[in-house]
C-alpha cells in the first residue's frame, strides 16, 4: 500500500483529528486518489518528527486525518551549508535547488550577479521565490528530510558577501591552491557551518571574485574540468558532505 510523505505547515498532536491543507489535499486525494482508511506520513518542516496519519473523512473539497503515530527522524547532517547560488536561467536553478536539498543543504540564497542574465520585477520575484520554496518542500518529501531549508529573499551578491557569519566561506576557483578535500580547516564545536558561493552560467566576474576574497571567502578547486553551474554546486556540496558531513 502506498504511504506518501507530505508536508503540511501545522502542529500535530497524537490521536487528534485535523483537516488537511489545500495543498496536501490536492496531492493526496486529487492526484494520488487515496481514500478513507489509507495511511499517509506528514511532517511540518520545523521539527525532527514525522507523523503517521489515517484518512478518516474524504469529501470533494476537503479531507481529515487522524494522527496515529509519531517517529523521530535523524537524517540531518552536522554540517550546516548555506548555499549562495547565482541565479541561472530556465530549469537549471530549479534542478540545483532540488538536488542540493537532497544532499543536505540548510539554507539557499539566490544571488543577483553580473552574469546571472535574469531580470525579474518585484511581483515576479516574489512568485519565483514561492516556486523555489515549493521545489525545496517537494525535495524534502522525496528525500525523507523533516526540516525544510529556507529559500531566502534573493539579494545582490555584494550584500550577501557582507553578511556577518562565523561560517567557513568558500568560493570555487579553477586556479585555487586547495580543493575541498585538502583545505586546512578546523571547526569549533559540534556544529560545522559553511557558506558556499556558486556563480551563475558564465561564472563570477574577476571583480566579483575579488569582492568575495575581500569578504574572507577562500578560493577552492573542484578539479581540472570546467563544470556547469548546477554541476559545480552539487559536486561541491557532495565533497563537503564527504569530508565534513554524513556522506561516506
Amino acid at each position: 500500500m502506498r504511504n506518501p510523505r507530505v508536508y503540511q505547515n501545522s502542529e500535530f498532536t497524537l490521536n487528534d483529528t485535523m483537516k488537511l491543507s489545500d495543498d496536501a489535499f490536492g496531492h493526496i486525494v486529487r492526484v494520488l486518489r487515496l481514500v478513507e482508511g489509507d495511511i499517509i506520513t506528514l511532517f511540518n518542516g520545523n521539527e525532527a518528527f514525522q507523523y503517521s496519519a489515517k484518512l478518516v473523512e474524504v469529501k470533494k473539497k476537503q479531507a481529515s486525518v487522524e494522527i496515529i503515530n509519531r517517529t523521530v527522524v535523524k537524517n540531518e547532517s552536522l554540517l550546516n551549508i548555506h548555499l549562495g547560488q547565482g541565479i541561472s536561467r530556465g530549469d537549471r536553478m530549479d534542478f540545483t535547488l532540488q538536488k542540493s536539498v537532497e544532499l543536505g543543504v540548510n539554507t539557499i540564497t539566490p544571488l543577483f550577479t553580473e552574469r546571472c542574465g535574469v531580470k525579474l520585477s518585484a511581483e515576479r520575484l516574489s512568485k519565483k521565490r514561492e516556486q523555489w520554496q515549493k521545489i525545496v518542500i517537494s525535495a524534502c518529501e522525496q528525500s525523507g528530510r523533516c526540516f525544510v531549508p529556507e529559500v531566502t529573499q534573493p539579494v545582490l551578491l555584494q550584500d550577501w558577501l557582507n553578511e556577518k557569519t562565523k561560517a567557513l566561506k568558500l568560493n570555487l576557483h579553477p586556479k585555487a591552491e586547495h580543493s575541498i578535500m585538502t583545505i586546512p580547516v578546523k571547526f569549533e564545536g559540534d556544529r560545522q557551518e559553511v557558506r558556499l558561493l556558486i556563480g551563475p552560467e558564465g561564472g563570477l566576474s574577476d571583480e566579483e571574485i575579488s569582492q568575495a576574497n575581500q569578504a574572507d571567502f577562500q578560493d577552492i578547486l573542484l578539479g581540472p574540468r570546467v563544470l556547469r553551474t548546477e554541476t559545480a554546486a552539487l559536486t561541491a556540496i557532495t565533497a563537503l558532505q564527504c569530508r565534513f558531513g554524513d556522506l561516506a
